[in-house]
């Protein structure tokens, strides 16, 4: 690291350039993957509270139904409540609604039942807000708000919970169905089942029920919004992973090529490859830490600030990770980038065939 260190200090301006690039880019890399954490936890976050093994859907046509249209029986609820291994069937009503309050009103995603509804929000009546939405309609516990034809009581607010970039209001099953119900047509049951089971099979149960099941957490690809913005969000993510790479890349490419001669005598002293290899990562590894380091900084700073303006999510995964990942990705290039000149000839590169 001799000679790595002493080609920082002389030419502290060409590191501080390419410093400043790797810790842009990787304000750009944290910054979107905070974004994506917030947009994805707004989208999902009431799901996956859930607390079920399997979520059943309802089959339209031989195929799955999504969140949006599904709409299960009770017929099918009782199936699968008769299934060996089932230990809870929860019916989870979901549909959006506007709750108006005082001239106020907000825009829900409304849950009625389910395992996640809590104890408030099973008593008919009822309705159990977010904070958000709570503080948005100035109301408190014990005051009403109106939905629909009823007028509810709200019975506590809550830490946030958001379905498809909803806030989440939860009533009971039976409030759900009326408040779902259309004109001229039966109440509906429920738009999905929320199932706990223990080695209980799922294939057959789904053929005996007419239903189709997934785990929770696949299930979210039945949420249409999730899969199209998260994979949007993450493709451009890994262009900028790329983009990093090759950019780190190249300026070791550009500086190894200017070193060739320093190299060349280096090797011609009995340095060996290794060592100028160790040499030349170990200089890129100082700017990359440097760069991310900055970068990440940077982005804790603009998350603090953007608070609740912004759906964002500062955590490990969104910062570190793709620091570490930026991290590895620039050294595999300036690695790719310097082994053109630590397998040269000294004499070649030195100009003796001249």
């Amino acid at each position: 690291m001799f000679v790595a260190w002493r080609d920082l200090k002389a030419a502290k301006g060409r590191f501080a350039l390419i410093t400043a690039v790797v810790t842009l880019i990787t304000v750009l890399v944290t910054f979107l993957g905070g974004l994506t954490g917030g947009l994805v936890e707004q989208n999902i976050s009431a799901l996956t509270s859930l607390d079920a093994d399997r979520i059943v859907f309802s089959v339209t046509d031989g195929e799955p139904s999504t969140y949006a249209d599904s709409a299960v029986t009770e017929d099918q609820a009782s199936t699968w409540a008769r299934r060996d291994g089932v230990t809870a069937v929860e019916p989870l009503g979901i549909s959006t609604t506007r709750i108006t309050a005082g001239g106020r009103q907000q825009t829900v995603a409304l849950f009625g039942g389910g395992p996640a509804a809590g104890d408030a929000a099973t008593r008919s009546g009822h309705v159990a807000l977010t904070a958000r939405t709570a503080a948005a309609l100035d109301v408190q516990p014990g005051d009403r708000v109106h939905l629909g034809d009823r007028d509810l009581v709200v019975d506590a607010t809550r830490g946030d919970s958001w379905y498809s970039h909803l806030a989440v209001a939860h009533v009971s099953l039976g409030d759900w169905q009326h408040l779902a119900a259309r004109p001229g047509e039966p109440a509906p049951f429920a738009s999905v089942l929320a199932v706990s089971a223990r080695d209980a099979d799922y294939a057959a149960a789904d053929a005996a029920a007419g239903t189709s099941s997934q785990g929770l957490l696949t299930s979210l690809t039945a949420l249409g919004s999730f899969t199209s913005e998260v994979g949007s969000l993450l493709l451009m993510v890994l262009m900028l992973f790329g983009i990093s790479a090759l950019v780190v890349g190249a300026f070791f490419a550009v500086w190894s090529i200017q070193r060739r001669p320093d190299v060349a005598v280096l090797k011609a002293l009995g340095a060996t490859d290794r060592m100028l290899t160790f040499d030349a990562l170990g200089q890129a590894a100082a700017l990359l830490v440097l760069g991310v380091g900055a970068g990440i900084a940077v982005t804790a700073g603009l998350g603090a600030l953007a608070g609740t303006a912004l759906p964002f999510v500062l955590s490990s995964v969104t910062t570190l990770l793709p620091g570490l990942v930026m991290t590895v990705l620039g050294l595999a290039g300036a690695g790719v980038a310097t082994r053109s000149i630590t397998h040269v000839d000294p004499l070649t590169a030195l100009g003796s065939n001249r």
